[in-house]
């Protein structure tokens, strides 16, 4: 068919550049994460990696930090999704100098650095003021509920707290209904239906002990709140009825002239 676009044969040979950095036009945002990161003294930021078992030598904290800044840039949040771009990602090839760490040395990267990685955002913040890149009066700001790793379940407030007792109770009475009943009747299995009914509001009894201790935690919590999974999430209600979780509510400042982020 004619009147197309057509690509080239993928059999044709090409003369592909001698350099990667041919790739890489002066105008890409690698450049800076590179300068950027070459430019920090990780050994005082106490950024580190571990060794391999094996004894291979580990990935430098440089190089590392580099491929975390770009996934912050690129949205590839993901260690598995990062090893893969560092294979076939024209840009990450560049800035990383063609290594592509496996996901879980990405993973455990960012799981021991998390204090060194926030001093090397605040030393980038730092910089940008430097250079007067954040305009004093007009910033954007933005806010998203991420869900944390606290279950509904829980996290406990004041509501929630009594509806549950108010529950318990009216089942520890239904529970005593139930065994009067049982009690009226002489035979084995009203018996064994009595120990069973008794059995469960001892159970009702030890949740009220509990519910108990979490409330006094909970009245000691600066807002009247408490999560036992992830203690800083908190509850928040979302647009659909009954639909609220347990999170985080991130709010973002954005200079509006240049784009960058000036607080979270």
């Amino acid at each position: 068919m004619n009147g197309f676009i057509e690509g080239e044969a993928r059999s044709q040979a090409t003369l592909f550049p001698e350099r990667i950095d041919d790739y890489i036009d002066e105008e890409n945002p690698v450049r800076v994460a590179d300068v950027f990161v070459d430019s920090l003294d990780l050994a005082a930021m106490t950024f580190k990696t571990i060794p391999a078992a094996t004894g291979r030598p580990a990935y430098h904290p440089a190089a590392m930090l580099k491929l975390f800044i770009y996934g912050y840039l690129n949205r590839l949040q993901s260690s598995r999704r990062l090893e893969r771009e560092s294979g076939r990602n024209v840009e990450l090839m560049w800035l990383l100098g063609r290594l592509a760490p496996d996901f879980k040395t990405i993973a455990d990267f960012r799981r021991n650095n998390g204090k060194a990685i926030r001093q090397a955002c605040k030393e980038f913040v730092l910089i940008c003021r430097k250079l007067d890149l954040f305009t004093d009066a007009f910033v954007a700001i933005d806010g998203s509920k991420f869900r944390g790793a606290n279950a509904r379940d829980r996290n406990y407030t004041k509501t929630k707290i009594k509806r549950r007792l108010e529950q318990i109770d009216e089942s520890i009475a239904h529970y005593l209904g139930k065994i009067s009943s049982a009690d009226r009747e002489v035979s084995p299995a009203a018996t064994a239906k009595t120990q069973s009914l008794k059995g469960k509001i001892t159970k009702l009894h030890k949740e009220v002990d509990q519910l108990n201790q979490i409330d006094k935690q909970r009245l000691a919590s600066a807002d009247k709140q408490i999560s036992l999974t992830d203690p800083d999430s908190r509850a928040m209600a979302t647009r659909g009825r009954g639909t609220g979780i347990v999170g985080y509510n991130v709010q973002t400042a954005v200079d509006v002239k240049h784009h960058l982020i000036s607080c979270t």
